[in-house]
């Protein structure tokens, strides 16, 4: 019961920030809109059991850390980018490297694959679920082990606690 009050609140908050309005009848539209896509769609939104609440609120007072360290990787990769179009920094080694997928989950691995897609000069090649690794090209590939410890790093550090 909680799952689904959460969601439509979130669901109202995201109906009221898109009018920009807080009027209460937009309020009550968007209490409907949600709620009837609650209906309609509750066997794909509510699939498996509910995560407890100390570990949802664990996750959610993870996620500002998380976000500031995604924004400060954008920066940085778009920093690194601008320095080689720029022909300050030489394009030395482009090249594909396998991070090991490890513990995470299905929407960890979507994370992280969202996340270094984000940051310019990184993105996702696919995903060999066979081999448990994500394929990632990079613009500097001269030293995988660092490049995989960077992705390692970034995973234990602040995406762990929110997205496993």
């Amino acid at each position: 019961m909680t799952r689904i009050v959460l969601a439509l609140f979130l669901l109202v908050l995201v109906y009221a920030l898109s009018l920009a309005s807080a009027h209460p009848w937009d309020l009550a539209m968007g209490a409907l809109v949600g709620g009837l896509i609650l209906i309609v769609y509750r066997r794909f939104l509510f699939v498996g059991p509910a995560v407890p609440t100390g570990t949802l609120l664990r996750r959610v007072a993870g996620f500002v850390p998380f976000a500031v360290a995604l924004v400060w990787e954008i920066f940085r990769g778009t920093w690194n980018v601008a320095l080689v179009v720029l022909h300050v920094r030489p394009l030395l080694h482009p090249g594909i490297v396998a991070i090991p997928i490890a513990e995470r989950t299905p929407l960890g691995v979507a994370v992280s694959s969202l996340a270094t897609t984000l940051s310019p000069g990184a993105f996702l090649v696919d995903v060999d679920w066979d081999q448990g690794v994500l394929l990632i090209h990079v613009l500097d590939a001269t030293d995988p082990d660092a490049v995989r410890a960077e992705h390692e790093r970034f995973y234990r550090r602040f995406q762990r606690h929110v997205f496993p």
